[in-house]
């Protein structure tokens, strides 16, 4: 399940957008490898040890501590985050379906739809994914499963084609297609060691230090299952990360590329047709099978994300909602092309709510709170979880923003705020109950 999840449509973007940053082989390469580490050991230490304790899903793990008013704040922001990623994968699967129509393919730096073939092609994918998310998710899901090892192996094909063509015959020659590193591409910002390591640890802070993935492990057997998730680390955020960054290797030494570069813009990043000109039609149809396949489970969360909101709404519908979102967010190119800052926005927002769950968990008892509160107390809004989450959101951002601090940098100093003053607060809280 992880390796197919995690070698999907947002690693045709993901690994050509490293490149774009500038980065060396030494950054890229060993900061994957140490990022990718540390995720692995949230989920195994973290996730899946407290999955297997209480056997619960994140939203009603959080309704115990939080109270349901909160727990529906949360769910509103999970599933608008979930539609805007899911429309990153229509945008993904548009760049394939344009091919045959010889559509204009969005520029890295655009943000609005480029024309109305666009607009067609993208209201016509997000239409299709929505109906049958809403309407045939079990056959789907299914489906996603036989594909995945498909899109697996045509990672796996294009990063051989593209050694193939970049001419590589040996270690030294994959080295030097990085090597030390070059200035980032106009609009995007320098990649050291530390933008690697840290972006790749928490590109699934939501997963794993968030307890997203609570409700995956809850069914484990023991803890040590968590260690499972290196499959989609490392064929996935690995594997599928550097084969995608050397199709686009590829793409930077044609004529077109080169041309944007000397006219100071940056080259397209078009995942349809990097892997069209790899692997001809078995690359394009890899695209959309990876768009769509990532697309779909997500539409179908944010559904379900909506539906705790306004329960009495059919899940039908509330996925149509999620899907006409999606689509929306389609149409608009930014998503995908700032696919970066994106996932790194989407983890700090929903990460600290995690460490609500972490900490009661693992200091709880020793900082005398309560346990499970917000349960205890009949309580439908526990004011200690939202002012620990909004001070640490809100302190964190702003020096980001202040201070130009990569926002990925600040995702652990929220997780640990938010944490040490969830304890804190209830600890004063307890005090005067």
């Amino acid at each position: 399940m992880y390796a197919g999840e995690h070698a999907a449509g947002t690693e045709f973007v993901i690994g050509p957008l490293f490149l774009t940053t500038g980065v060396s082989a030494f950054d890229l390469i060993i900061g994957l490898l140490l990022g990718n580490l540390l995720a692995v050991l949230s989920w195994r230490f973290l996730t899946a040890e407290i999955a297997v304790k209480y056997r619960l899903t994140l939203y009603y793990q959080l309704e115990k501590i939080v109270g349901k008013n909160l727990v529906t704040v949360y769910n509103l922001a999970n599933g608008i985050l979930f539609c805007f990623l899911a429309g990153a994968m229509i945008t993904v699967s548009a760049t394939a379906v344009g091919i045959p129509f010889d559509m204009e393919m969005p520029k890295l730096t655009d943000t609005m739809p480029n024309g109305i073939t666009w607009i067609i092609i993208v209201l016509a994918i997000g239409a299709v994914i929505s109906i049958i998310a809403a309407k045939g998710y079990e056959t789907v899901s299914k489906a996603a499963n036989y594909m995945s090892p498909i899109i697996v192996l045509a990672f796996l094909a294009s990063g051989i084609v593209a050694l193939r063509d970049l001419d590589v015959n040996s270690f030294s020659d994959f080295w030097n297609i990085w090597g030390e590193g070059s200035e980032p591409f106009p609009g995007q910002i320098k990649y050291t060691f530390w933008h690697v390591a840290i972006w790749s640890w928490f590109a699934n802070a939501a997963m794993h230090v968030g307890m997203s993935d609570l409700s995956v492990f809850r069914f484990a057997k023991k803890a040590s299952s968590g260690w499972t998730t290196a499959a989609g680390m490392y064929v996935g955020h690995y594997m599928a990360w550097i084969a995608a960054a050397l199709l686009y290797a590829v793409y930077l030494e044609s004529a077109e590329a080169q041309a944007a570069l000397a006219g100071g813009n940056a080259p397209n990043v078009a995942p349809g047709p990097l892997a069209y000109n790899a692997l001809g039609i078995f690359g394009a149809i890899a695209v959309v099978l990876a768009g769509w396949t990532t697309a779909n489970p997500t539409i179908y969360r944010a559904g379900l994300a909506f539906q705790a909101i306004i329960p009495k709404t059919s899940t039908f519908w509330v996925t149509i909602i999620a899907g006409s979102v999606a689509t929306l967010a389609g149409l608009f190119p930014a998503f995908a092309m700032k696919l970066l800052d994106f996932v790194a926005l989407y983890g700090f927002i929903l990460a600290p709510m995690g460490a609500i769950i972490v900490f009661e968990h693992f200091y709880g008892k020793k900082a005398n709170i309560i346990l499970d509160y917000a349960e205890k107390m009949n309580m439908k809004f526990n004011r200690a979880v939202f002012w620990a989450w909004a001070i640490s959101f809100g302190l964190c951002y702003g020096i980001s923003v202040y201070f130009d601090v990569f926002l990925s940098f600040m995702t652990l100093p929220a997780w640990l705020l938010c944490g040490v003053l969830f304890l804190f607060m209830s600890k004063k809280k307890v005090a005067t109950v």
